[in-house]
């Protein structure tokens, strides 16, 4: 029997089966009817300040729940969402970029249209290089089975994809009974027997194996099967700082975050020193390797992501990341004896120094000592990421940044994702003052929707990153009083904080004020940083040279 609905209305019955709830947005003409077809249906609408903190939304959305959305127009709106779309296909998360664009009858001869850039498919020609699939649903006969193709491939890679609707197509009939099923992919088990026959032996022969546990695993949602692995076997695993939180930190295997130079020196000397290192989903960016301080060798290594699997020097194609985790559980992989292992610090209890002006150092440690086990963390590119590294994160999956393509003015946008995707989570937004000012008054979107987060900037002036780089009035910025942002929005609570005690009395008061958001305006020193910071601007200092 024929089934036929409207096209729009395909591709939302298929958001809504893999999970998705909000679509985030701005809204414009090439791009209302399918607008009006979301806010009739079980998908709720989030109208965000700017194209880009909708994405940077989708993206976080994504991290917590699985898959994000977001929905706008064509060319003005849908560039700029390009940024954050390559930071979703960099960081391997799976955001559906859903565009409006000119019908296809107003294309005949070529006219000149509003928001049209160069060509009709320059767009498209955009998100083909940012996405892992894409496609224009310019023929109602083949729409289903392309929008079918692109979901698959992006669950397949856990990786953006892009279609386009032109306006006069998505109310346009289509017949859904012929959609084909997608092929689940699988590892060939051949090729698999044998990559996990040599990855035993070499377990099994090491001294002091270590797992490196990476950002596939949060994607995959593969957390459950890391934890058993570990527990199975005994091995201690370290994260990177793209996948800080992959596992609970209280774990008595866990070891910390891994970075090379950059990080705590007793979890590089354990790291390095280990004679089998397992990477599992761990792409070693620039970031994450410390500028390339880190010593991993590969006649050390097995490594196993989405796209490949190596030992050693060999390698092996169709190896499924999810079927060899599995493979390691189910193998007889000797227990060892818990040693003698570094562990991430729990958090001291925190007593401010009357009068004292507040350092990087001093703030970390009072929000070290705030984080709950309903505290999820996000930090934006600078001393927010690289010194909120060092806090200790209560719950799996509680840690979110860019923390490879490091795109400033990604943490509050995030924020209102992350909340909608989980309200039993409250975030903890850290931020720079020059982050701030890109995308902060997505605190407006905040607002509207009845959001909590507790936002703390920064203030030191500036780009605080660059400045042992290389300084100059270009790393200055504006002072705003963020403190009163909340005055200009009617809503929230804004704290100006200078000592110590007025950031402790800020903090409690956050804590209790769950009816909005809260606005903490830290005013630091302009060259006061985290150590990890320090030590990654020397490293990074030595390269502009």
């Amino acid at each position: 029997m024929e089934t036929s609905l409207p096209i729009g209305e395909y591709l939302i019955q298929r958001l809504l089966a893999l999970g998705v709830r909000h679509v985030f947005g701005v809204p414009g003409d090439y791009v209302l009817g399918f607008y009006d077809q979301l806010v009739h249906s079980a998908l709720n609408v989030i109208n965000t300040c700017d194209e880009q903190g909708a994405g940077f939304a989708a993206d976080a959305y994504a991290r917590i729940q699985g898959v994000g959305a977001v929905c706008i127009t064509y060319c003005v709106g849908g560039l700029k969402v390009a940024n954050s779309t390559a930071q979703a296909f960099a960081e391997r998360v799976p955001v559906v970029v859903i565009s409006g664009a000119p019908g296809m009858k107003e294309r005949v001869k070529n006219p000149l249209l509003h928001h049209k850039a160069r060509d009709f498919d320059s767009q498209y020609k955009v998100f083909e290089q940012l996405t892992v699939a894409s496609t224009v649903l310019h023929d109602p006969e083949t729409a289903p089975l392309e929008i079918d193709r692109v979901l698959a491939t992006m669950l397949r890679f856990q990786r953006p994809v892009y279609i386009e609707i032109p306006r006069d197509v998505v109310s346009a009939p289509t017949n859904t009974s012929h959609v084909s099923q997608q092929k689940e992919d699988t590892s060939n088990p051949d090729t698999l027997r044998e990559v996990l026959r040599e990855a035993v032996d070499m377990i099994n022969a090491a001294q002091k194996p270590v797992i490196i546990a990476g950002v596939e695993l949060h994607r995959f949602g593969l957390q459950g099967a890391l934890v058993q692995l570990v527990e199975n076997t005994n091995i201690p695993v370290a994260s990177t700082l793209l996948s800080k939180s992959v596992i609970v930190e209280r774990h008595p295997c866990y070891l910390g975050v891994y970075e090379g130079g950059m990080g705590l020196e007793e979890v590089r000397e354990y790291v390095e020193s280990s004679d089998c290192l397992i990477l599992l989903g761990a792409f070693m960016t620039d970031i994450e390797l410390g500028v390339f301080t880190a010593r991993l060798e590969q006649e050390r290594s097995i490594s196993v992501t989405s796209e490949k699997a190596s030992i050693r020097y060999h390698n092996y194609e169709e190896v499924r990341l999810q079927d060899f985790i599995q493979g390691l559980i189910d193998a007889k992989i000797t227990r060892r004896e818990p040693g003698m292992i570094p562990h991430p610090k729990p958090p001291q209890a925190f007593s401010p120094v009357p009068g004292e002006k507040v350092t990087v150092k001093r703030l970390f440690q009072r929000l070290n000592a705030f984080l709950d086990d309903d505290t999820v963390v996000i930090a934006d590119p600078g001393d927010a990421l690289f010194g909120g590294a060092d806090l200790f994160v209560h719950g799996g999956t509680e840690f979110l940044s860019p923390a490879n393509y490091l795109s400033m003015g990604y943490a509050v946008p995030a924020s209102l994702g992350v909340q909608l995707a989980n309200p039993k989570l409250r975030p903890l937004v850290l931020v720079g003052d020059g982050a701030f000012q890109m995308t902060g008054m997505e605190l407006s979107t905040i607002a509207r929707y009845h959001l909590s987060p507790i936002v703390v900037v920064l203030n030191n002036g500036g780009y605080g990153t660059e400045r042992p780089m290389l300084d100059g009035p270009f790393n200055d910025v504006h002072p705003w009083r963020y403190h009163r942002v909340p005055e200009v929005l009617g809503a929230g609570r804004g704290f100006d904080i200078e000592t110590e005690e007025q950031l402790d009395e800020a903090l409690r008061v956050s804590r209790g004020h769950t009816e909005g958001f809260c606005i903490l305006d830290v005013h630091l020193d302009p060259h006061d940083s985290s150590p990890a910071l320090q030590r990654l601007t020397s490293a990074l200092k030595k390269r502009v040279k």
